[in-house]
């Protein structure tokens, strides 16, 4: 079970990675870079082809986010995001938040084995900061 500490921890980066954002504003991943909006806090969504989501500029991949991103939510399929966890260890992210339905066992498992703070219990980065659907 995911502890205060841990989600306390993961909302103390300076900004944060969306990793799977969508122009879709039906799909998790539109909704996750809302709710970071919708807090005042700095989010950068990662996109391999779009440019601008929620009016946001996007960056290709972990390893293009800015430094000061140290936390980062991932909002895809399961074998997408062990390669995402495999990226950010190399870039130095210290935080990850798999959304409901992105986490498997061989990501979990890569993030604790590199120190990675990992929330991936089954809780909604959208239930803990309390998205509004506007």
């Amino acid at each position: 079970m995911v502890t205060r500490e841990q989600i306390d921890s993961f909302f103390a980066s300076p900004a944060f990675g969306v990793v799977g954002a969508s122009t879709d504003r039906n799909k998790y991943g539109n909704k996750v870079l809302r709710c970071y909006l919708q807090n005042g806090k700095r989010a950068i969504p990662v996109h391999p082809s779009e440019t601008i989501v929620e009016g946001v500029a996007t960056v290709p991949n972990v390893s293009a986010l800015p430094d000061e991103v140290k936390s980062i939510s991932v909002i895809t399929p399961p074998r997408i995001t062990e390669q995402i966890v495999i990226e950010a260890i190399s870039k130095g992210i210290t935080s990850i938040w798999m959304q409901p339905g992105a986490e498997s066992a061989a990501a979990i498992n890569s993030c604790q084995a590199a120190g990675i703070n990992v929330i991936a219990d089954g809780s909604c980065l959208l239930v803990v900061l309390g998205y509004r659907d506007h």
